[in-house]
């Protein structure tokens, strides 16, 4: 071995070895802190596939994320525009059904006040219209006295003005059991008024 170490040749080659295993060695010790800063250096790369749910994730997957979530804003905000709308239709609706229970009120109260001639006793009264123009207005009043505003308003309507004109005065001066009877040919004289237009028909 020592024999062969002599031989000048086989000398350098080993010695040519030592020197590159001596320098690889002495340059990784020197370059293994900058390799450590380097790699703490680098920028960390976080996948979010985990967040996003994909093993994969793309601009075009990305924008369509972003059209998905802008629909649906758009259908939730419609959703509660028509909640809105129903609400006010409702209460519309409540309105009418009100306007129109007050109408039929309405039309009731005027069908009460105002007051129709039947055919079936329209000859009857005007029998007796005849002969209580014949009275005198005191006999005429004395009678008015006792009957109803309905049935008085339907015997004064088919008598003559210059007959119920004396008889409204008559009544105007009398006194009742509760005071004059002014009062009451006020009462008949706005009956008179809503009688129903028309003249009951003729006795056959």
């Amino acid at each position: 071995m020592i024999t062969k170490l002599q031989n000048p040749i086989i000398a350098m080659g080993v010695s040519l070895v030592l020197s590159v295993v001596l320098g690889v060695a002495l340059c990784w010790r020197a370059a293994g802190p900058l390799l450590t800063l380097a790699a703490a250096a680098r920028p960390k790369v976080v996948s979010d596939k985990k967040e996003k749910g994909w093993d994969f994730w793309t601009v075009e997957m990305d924008n369509l994320s972003t059209d998905l979530n802008e629909e649906r804003a758009l259908l939730h905000k419609r959703s509660e525009q028509l909640d809105q709308r129903a609400a006010r239709l409702e209460e519309e609706q409540k309105e009418l059904g009100k306007l129109r229970t007050d109408i039929e009120g309405l039309r009731q109260q005027i069908a009460d006040q105002v007051i129709e001639i039947n055919a079936d006793e329209a000859k009857n009264l005007r029998t007796i219209s005849q002969t209580y123009t014949n009275l005198s207005p005191r006999a005429a009043v004395a009678i008015f006295r006792e009957l109803d505003d309905i049935t008085a308003v339907k015997i004064l309507s088919l008598m003559k003005p210059d007959v119920v004109g004396p008889i409204f005065e008559e009544m105007s001066r009398t006194t009742g059991p509760d005071g004059p009877l002014a009062r009451r040919v006020a009462v008949l004289s706005e009956k008179l008024r809503l009688m129903k237009a028309g003249k009951p028909p003729s006795p056959s």
